[in-house]
């Protein structure tokens, strides 16, 4: 045997033998959440006790906007515009500290957890999607995700729409399409420090509809059953999406509207 292949074989053999060293090895990971080393490799990239501690909506008590317990807000009936809102989980201290260090700390790896989460919601719908009237059972369905936007000013501070960016992990994962449909046309202050009745008089003309995707909505109208899944991140009252919806369907495209939201 010649020196040269007898240097190439004990090579190989080498790197056999270290690929299966790594195998044995464990390696160690850091969770997303919150640094913690872990083993076990799992979707979400997360430790066991984060993952244990997730508190996923899995009984769906209100049929209209994904809570898992009965829901006042809905009683009232004031939504009229989209057909029905999921979402992942509920919004405990917890995803409340995770969604902080996301949107307001750049944790930009809570990104792909937080869209991998999203398929959750995503499925609810597939679990209970409504037949909505005068709808033709013979009619191929189109689905697209789109977003809630941001206004400039808050683009600007923030440097990225959270929404957008869920919606973007969410088309990874399904190969459902994303479209941008809605611009927003002034600020307004935080959702989350108003009461009900405020919420919904700051948000009346807030949204404006983008005309050229909605001309490919209306092309695609003529031929399918139009789905469109508005992301957001939180659903507290349904005050942004039922504005978003009616913004939509003002515009005269027949559209079915739904909402995905990562927290209820």
């Amino acid at each position: 045997m010649s020196k040269s292949l007898g240097g190439r074989i004990f090579a190989w053999i080498g790197k056999l033998l270290g690929e299966a060293e790594a195998l044995l090895v464990p390696v160690h990971r850091g969770c997303v959440a919150c640094g913690a080393s872990y083993v076990k490799r799992n979707e979400l990239s997360l430790c066991e006790a984060c993952r244990a501690s997730i508190p996923w909506i899995l009984d769906v008590k209100c049929s209209y906007c994904g809570r898992p317990e009965s829901c006042t807000d809905c009683r009232r009936r004031e939504h009229q515009f989209f057909t029905q809102s999921r979402s992942a989980v509920s919004y405990n201290p917890q995803m409340k500290e995770w969604l902080a260090l996301y949107k307001y700390r750049g944790h930009e790896k809570l990104r792909d957890l937080i869209g991998t989460m999203l398929l959750h919601a995503y499925h609810l719908h597939k679990c209970s999607e409504p037949v909505p009237s005068g709808t033709s059972s013979n009619k191929k369905v189109m689905e697209f995700f789109s977003y809630v936007p941001l206004s400039q000013s808050r683009l600007t501070e923030r440097g990225f729409n959270q929404a957008q960016q869920m919606a973007e992990e969410l088309a990874r994962r399904t190969g459902v399409p994303v479209l941008p449909l809605l611009e927003r046309m002034r600020h307004t202050d935080k959702q989350s420090f108003k009461t009900r009745g405020d919420r919904l008089a700051d948000l009346q003309g807030v949204f404006k509809v983008i005309p050229a995707s909605m001309q490919k909505l209306a092309e695609i109208a003529t031929r399918c059953e139009v789905r469109v899944y508005l992301i957001d991140d939180v659903y507290t009252t349904g005050s942004t999406l039922n504005e978003c919806s009616q913004t939509l369907l003002t515009a005269g495209t027949p559209v079915q509207i739904y909402g995905i939201c990562w927290a209820r």
